[in-house]
């Protein structure tokens, strides 16, 4: 291996540029795909048939065939419809209604583990639905949605490289082609992998803070309702 030909690989401006494309269409994928998941999960809870078997069949549709085959799909189909979209567009519209079928299940659980019983309590103090929702429900849900989405975003990282089927230049094609000028694959591509690494290590170093500060504000409200109860007299927590 040449180390010399790695550290120009490493400090070139076109992985570079491959990198933090790779980055950035990692996160808007993944925010694109965590509204469409979050809505989908409160469609499934609307008593309405037509709209259950809408999230049953988008479900089934986007998580029963291949990410690769929705990418080439968007980007090749669509166009005869008369709808054309640069390949960067259609990598995040492929990449984020996948993402939306697999987060519609981690929302729904997080969703679901939020006792009924708190809905009731929020809507007998005066709260409108969607104050219900903001301070009792989501709260409480992200504690729980939290670990398998930073799961979901190093998932994502890795999913963007299928992209470069349709000429996308994120890192990963910008090391095949490096490589084919010179045929040295193996410090193109562990270049890539030295950048694919530093990015999945910064999204858990991410993933960790996020999971400590929710720790934090619940510590906080515990102490909050300790000095409550103290201040009351009450021997039971006034909020579970």
């Amino acid at each position: 291996m040449s180390f010399h030909l790695l550290l120009e690989y490493l400090s070139s401006s076109a992985f570079l540029r491959g990198a933090g494309l790779t980055l950035v269409l990692t996160v808007v994928s993944l925010g694109f795909g965590m509204l469409i998941g979050l809505l989908l999960a409160l469609l499934n809870g609307v008593p309405s048939r037509i709209v259950k078997t809408f999230v049953f069949f988008y479900l089934w549709l986007f998580r029963g065939t291949p990410v690769l085959f929705q990418i080439i799909f968007i980007y090749n189909v669509l166009p005869s419809f008369g709808i054309r979209f640069s390949a960067f567009v259609c990598a995040v519209l492929a990449l984020s209604l996948n993402e939306g079928a697999f987060m519609s299940e981690i929302f729904r659980s997080g969703l679901d583990a939020v006792k009924r019983g708190q809905r009731t309590a929020g809507f007998a103090l005066g709260m409108t639905r969607a104050k219900v929702f903001r301070h009792i429900v989501l709260p409480q849900a992200l504690r729980v949605v939290l670990p398998p989405i930073g799961n979901q975003m190093i998932g994502m990282l890795k999913l963007s490289a299928l992209v470069s089927v349709i000429a996308v230049q994120e890192l990963l094609l910008v090391a095949d082609q490096a490589a084919s000028a010179n045929f040295r694959y193996l410090e193109a591509l562990t270049a890539a992998g030295i950048y694919y690494l530093a990015l999945t290590t910064l999204f858990m170093v991410l993933q960790g803070w996020m999971e400590r500060a929710l720790d934090k504000r619940r510590n906080s409200a515990a102490r909050r309702i300790s000095l409550t109860e103290r201040l009351l007299g009450t021997s039971q927590p006034l909020v579970r």
